[in-house]
């Protein structure tokens, strides 16, 4: 027997983390609750049904839970042999949408692959890609975190391609944004020095915003839009200049969030959702959700991203190895960043930016990519050491 087992190792296992099982339940359910009501009236009026988003949402839903256990059973190592081809991967699929009948365009971005039955973002494999990148190539190059050039230039230098396609392929500036947050956290927490990035940011940090401007003001293929970035930032600080046209949609889920009050006005009682607020069951949703569930139903969302969040850190601080810890950083990180944005836009505290919400915007694909990271979070979290 011992013969037998000589030299093979065997992965011992922990119980699945059943608290980021409940959690990540709750959040789905109440976001298709929550899709139901904000896309009810829009529904109605594009297809004549209703129950149209939502039934999409639950449908995917389904599916993204069956992605889940899937991916939940697939020992997470597995990831980092193929790191440097999901890195590639990761950048050539933002490249699709540049071939003809495959790319989609939609409110002035290319951005979307049409499969014909649905459409998603290729930034969404890219996101998860990008992490399963950078948890390989930290882990191996640990050594080098230190340095400036190895640990600190080269790494960041990984991130430019697919940012840049995003950029300036896609138009898709909150993408970019995402996944830079993610680099740099994932950076620090294998071991970057916090010093680079701090003085980096400073000496740089003018130049960028003054380049942004630049870009800004040249970006687009008319008058029209050129300026359209630029004057989301503009309208940030002041929505009610152009209550009609780039302060719209900001304004309404301002009045919406006004609306709710501590208690809210019910759930499906909501008014701004009548055709006010652009697309109720995407980007603004947190908007809907405000009217209609007021500030303590705010709260109890917060406070479920807040606990998923937690678990997310527990599971990388407990997780047996230096790839796994980052890997569930990674995707811990993204759910943390995109819940903020999305919160920050609805409210005005930062310029608007199209950022979905996880768990509640409507978006079939991104839903079922989503639940397969939470998936790799509940394989990282009964793991142990190979033994």
């Amino acid at each position: 027997m011992q013969n037998k087992t000589k030299g093979v190792k065997r992965t011992k296992k922990n119980q699945v983390d059943f608290v980021l099982i409940i959690i990540i339940i709750i959040l789905l359910s109440f976001g298709i609750v929550m899709v139901l009501s904000a896309s009810a009236p829009s529904a109605l009026a594009e297809t004549g049904d209703s129950y149209t988003y939502v039934t999409r949402q639950m449908i995917f839903a389904v599916i993204g839970l069956a992605v889940m256990w899937f991916v939940s059973k697939i020992d997470y190592r597995i990831y980092k042999k193929f790191y440097w081809a999901i890195y590639w991967l990761s950048i050539g699929v933002l490249l699709l949408v540049l071939i003809p009948g495959l790319g989609s365009t939609g409110g002035g971005a290319r951005r979307w692959i049409n499969l014909g039955f649905t459409q998603f973002q290729p930034s969404e494999l890219t996101k998860i890609g990008m992490i399963v990148f950078y948890a390989g190539y930290l882990t191996d190059h640990k050594a080098d975190l230190r340095s400036f050039k190895k640990g600190f230039v080269i790494p960041l230098l990984y991130i430019i391609p697919p940012v840049a396609i995003a950029l300036f392929i896609q138009n898709h500036l909150s993408v970019g944004v995402v996944m830079s947050a993610i680099t740099v956290v994932m950076m620090l927490m294998a071991g970057c020095r916090l010093l680079y990035f701090v003085v980096t940011g400073l000496v740089v940090g003018g130049g960028g915003i003054a380049a942004l401007f630049a870009y800004f003001q040249m970006a687009g293929d008319s008058a029209g839009d050129a300026n359209f970035r630029l004057g989301r930032i503009l309208n940030y600080m002041d929505p009610w200049q152009d209550p009609t046209g780039t302060g719209w949609q900001t304004i309404q889920s301002l009045y919406a969030i006004g609306s709710g009050g501590l208690f809210g006005v019910g759930l499906g009682e909501s008014k701004q959702k009548y055709l006010y607020v652009s697309e109720p069951q995407n980007d603004f949703i947190f908007s809907i959700l405000a009217e209609e569930l007021g500030f303590i139903g705010c709260i109890v969302v917060i406070v479920l991203f807040a606990l998923f969040i937690w678990r997310g850190i527990i599971i990388a601080m407990k997780a047996p190895d230096m790839f796994g810890s980052l890997l569930a950083t990674g995707i811990t990180t993204l759910v943390m960043v995109q819940v903020a944005i999305n919160i920050g836009v609805v409210t005005n505290t930062i310029p608007n930016t199209g950022m979905s919400l996880p768990f509640f915007s409507a978006g079939g694909t991104a839903l079922v990519v989503l639940l397969a990271m939470c998936g790799i979070l509940l394989n990282i979290s009964r793991s142990k050491a190979k033994v």
